[in-house]
Order: structure tokens, then sequence, then C-alpha cells
């Protein structure tokens, strides 16, 4: 029986590691293509090659479950190769698009500043004070991650509406949160929240209490003991949370699309965008903006490795 399960695992890891090699290979000549690098059997050669060092890596070294991620984007980067330069970048600079990015990463920039300050804060409360409901309030900090997204964006309307709970006491003063910037950045503040407190809480754990005590009675003042003993220790993992709160807020579509009001130029986030190309049957144009938007969640998933990996080594010497 044990050969059995030994023969049929090494065939669905040999299996998933050809069906890497040819997404490998799919994904890079999708790239060389769009930089007009795709020709020459003398470049064929290598790029099998790669694919192939590629896919065996990923199969022996992780999991043939990556098959099925890079398979996808690997159609999107080719699909995107086969239009030309001049069309790709009238699709990714348009002005629509221009301002939906705008949108998207300037309200994500925004909601992540708001969550790295505010997370900070709701993390050391549950921290360092004991109060009744600590554990419920701990708790609900994960909803969130739990609430389907277009259900948050559905109570944040009814709240935040003219009519709403607290829109309604907002309108006499001018101030409008349903359908405008405002309201798509409380949505991604929402959403992002949870990254940073989960990201700080253990780093606040780790803070060293003696040292704590022992700066205080030498006559250091609050602000000396935070900004020389606390935030060095909790300033890697508050990076990291802000950077994974950026990250989701870039992608997020359910909670936006209820509370924008989806005004193209005005409150129309790039992730809509795509999929109203997609209802025009404009492919071309949804996989440009698609790839846009995958190339800046290579370069976030990069910066969150860069820094944990900062994070790592600040812990490590700080325990020298």
């Amino acid at each position: 029986m044990n050969n059995l399960l030994a023969v049929v695992f090494d065939g669905v890891v040999y299996s998933s590691w050809l069906f890497l090699m040819a997404a490998g290979l799919t994904l890079i000549y999708g790239v060389m293509k769009i930089l007009n690098m795709a020709h020459g059997s003398l470049y064929a050669l290598g790029a099998y090659v790669t694919a192939t060092l590629v896919g065996y890596w990923f199969t022996k070294g992780l999991n043939p479950y990556f098959s099925f991620v890079l398979l996808p984007l690997a159609a999107l980067i080719l699909k995107t190769a086969s239009m030309s330069w001049s069309d790709f970048l009238d699709v990714v600079l348009s002005a629509r698009a221009i301002a939906s990015y705008r949108l998207s990463f300037g309200a994500s920039l925004a909601a992540a500043l708001i969550n790295t300050f505010f997370g900070f804060i709701v993390a050391w409360t549950l921290v360092r004070y004991d109060f009744p409901g600590r554990k419920v309030v701990d708790a609900m900090i994960d909803m969130p991650f739990a609430l389907p997204t277009a259900v948050s964006g559905i109570a944040l309307t009814a709240v935040f509406a003219e009519n709403g709970w607290i829109g309604q006491y907002l309108e006499p003063y001018g101030i409008k949160v349903a359908y405008t910037w405002l309201g798509v950045t409380i949505a991604l503040t929402l959403i992002g929240l949870p990254f940073v407190v989960r990201s700080v809480q253990p780093s606040l754990l780790e803070v060293q209490r003696d040292l704590e005590d022992a700066a205080e009675t030498l006559g250091a003042t609050p602000f000396y003991i935070f900004r020389r003993i606390i935030l060095p220790t909790v300033l890697p993992a508050l990076a990291s949370g802000f950077t994974l709160a950026f990250a989701r807020a870039i992608g997020e579509y359910g909670s936006v699309i209820f509370i924008a009001g989806n005004l193209p130029m005005k409150t129309e986030i790039t992730p809509l965008l795509i999929v109203i190309k997609l209802e025009e049957f404009d492919y071309n144009g949804a996989a440009a903006l698609g790839f846009v938007m995958l190339a800046m969640s290579f370069v976030m998933l990069l910066s969150i490795n860069l820094v944990q990996a900062w994070g790592r080594r600040q812990l490590v010497a700080a325990r020298r």
C-alpha cells in the first residue's frame, strides 16, 4: 500500500513538474515578448532551460499546488504580450486608468498610514492593559477577515450615506463620506486594520519590561523610553503591518464598490475598471490593467519579504 501511495505521489509530483515547465516557459516568453526580445533559437533554448529549472525548483522545493498559481499568471502575461506597445500604453496610461490608479494607490496609502497609527494604539491597549471585555475586543479585530467584503461595503454605505446613522449628522456640515474618496479610504481602513494589529502584538509582547522599569528608575521620560526601548523593537513589525495593509487595500474590490459610487474619473478604483473592461469584452484592456496590478503585487510581496527579513535581523541584533 505504501509503495502504491509512493508511486501515485511521484506521478503527481512529476506531472506537476512538467506542468510547471510549460507554465514557466509561457511566463518567460510572455515577458520577453513584451520587451520585444522573443526571437532567436538560442533564446528559446535558454528560456526552456530556465523554465525547466524553475519548474523543478518549485515542484521539488515547494509544492505542486503552485502549478495552479503560476499558470493563470502566465496566461495573463501572455495575453498582455499579444498587444503592441502603443495599444498597451494607450490602455494603462489613459486618463481613466490614471485616475483609477490615483484613487486606488492614494486611498490605499492613506488607509495604511491610518491603520499604522491606530493599529499600534489598539495593539498596545490589548497587550498592556487588562479590562473587561478585552478578549471580546481582541476577537473582533479579526472580524474583517471572516466578514464577506460585500457585506462590510453595504454596512458602511448604510452607516455613512446621507440618511445613514452617522452620515445624517455629517450632512449638515457639508461632509460627504459615501460615494466619495473619503468613503473608499474608510472601507480600506476597515479591511486593513487587522494586519497591523496582528503584526504588532507579538512584538509588543517581546519588549523587555525590566528595561523600561530600569530606565524609568534612572529618570528617563516616557517619551524617551518609547523612543529608545519600545520603538526599535516594534518598528520592524509596524513596517511589516503597514506593507501588508497597503498590499491588501490595493486589490480590494467588494467593500469599495458599494460605498465608492463608481463614478468614472472620480471614485472608480482599478479593480472595478478591470471588471468594466471584461463586461465590455475588452479582454486585452482588462489584461493590460491586470498586468499593472500584477506587477504592483510583485513589488509589494518583495517589499514585505525585505521588511520581514530586516525585522528578523533587527530582532537577532537586539537579543545579542
